[in-house]
């Protein structure tokens, strides 16, 4: 007993600090790359934590020999949607911004679940709760109050956030995506060798990237200041991060991480006061509550089905 409190402990810790460390990665880290090209900030986003990734995992190699094509197959969609376009669109998004807006597009990101588990159901066949579009409803109603308030969006004056928030909102389904691809791996690998590939994956498509578009020069013009952030986010909110959340999630009930994932947004907001002297409103804070209360509401009718049907299909082996 006293051994299960501690593993929920230090698994629920985990993803506590995994997402305090997103919350400032998306406020004070990746915007202050603004200087360079998205995909040549995305290449090395991936390319240095994966060199570091090679001193301790290169064991993981191994399973290139080993891989199904259907293995590969979903490998390839977690680095292209998880790792590439996902990154890219979020990246792009921060800089659009210009330090305005941060936060709503950093809150935008936790709409992820609407996707993912309408995704979940199309592709992994499982069934959506009875509940679920009328909280998916609520999340992506609150997700436009949060971002333009009571008022039609200005063409002329709110170009940029437009732009910003459907690039959230692209990241948004990409990450979602990613998560229902990823359980196709996680079935038959360990997060380690999961979060090896989708890395690795990653880093050689948008090497192929910025080969074609040429982006690749931009290294000449990174700043001392660039690569001390893309260092820091390499060991702590990048790769550092993902390891610490599915360290937590192997320790934890999906419903405990959920709600630890709150730190997220609540940290965003904290940072954004605090390093950009940013703040919401009212409606954007009566928003983002409503948004994220949508979003735990999905989750926790999901995790509940899920518990069910693990333990139908226990009774039935046993």
């Amino acid at each position: 007993m006293q051994k299960e409190k501690r593993n929920i402990f230090l698994g629920a810790t985990a993803v506590s600090i995994s997402a305090i460390f997103w919350g400032f990665d998306g406020i004070v880290l990746t915007p202050r790359l603004f200087n360079l090209d998205v995909g040549y900030v995305v290449f090395m986003l991936h390319a240095i934590p994966f060199v570091f990734m090679n001193v301790f995992f290169f064991r993981e190699f191994k399973h290139l020999k080993t891989f199904t094509p259907n293995d590969y197959f979903f490998i390839i969609l977690i680095a292209l949607f998880g790792g590439a376009i996902g990154t890219m669109a979020i990246v792009k998004a921060l800089f659009l911004v210009n330090f305005q807006h941060l936060t709503i597009v950093v809150l935008l990101q936790k709409l992820q679940p609407v996707f993912g588990i309408a995704l979940a159901a199309i592709i992994l066949k499982e069934k959506l709760g009875k509940n679920y579009l009328l909280w998916a409803s609520i999340a992506i109603l609150s997700g436009y109050f949060l971002t333009f308030g009571f008022h039609a969006p200005n063409i002329e004056t709110d170009v940029n956030t437009i732009y910003a928030a459907g690039f959230a909102l692209l990241a948004s389904f990409s990450f979602g995506s990613s998560t229902v691809f990823s359980k196709k791996i996680l079935n038959k690998y360990s997060f380690k060798t999961a979060t090896f590939y989708r890395y690795g994956f990653t880093t050689t498509l948008m090497l192929i990237f910025i080969l074609i578009t040429g982006n690749y020069v931009d290294v000449l013009v990174t700043t001392r200041l660039n690569w001390m952030i893309f260092l820091v986010i390499a060991v702590t909110t990048g790769s550092g991060a993902i390891f610490l959340y599915y360290y937590g999630l192997t320790r934890v009930k999906a419903i405990i991480a959920t709600i630890c994932e709150l730190l997220f947004p609540i940290s965003a907001i904290i940072f954004d006061y605090i390093f950009n002297d940013a703040k919401l409103n009212l409606i954007q804070w009566i928003s983002a509550g409503v948004m994220i209360f949508a979003i735990i509401g999905m989750n926790r009718e999901r995790a509940r089905r899920l518990e069910k049907l693990n333990k139908k299909r226990k009774a039935v082996s046993a």
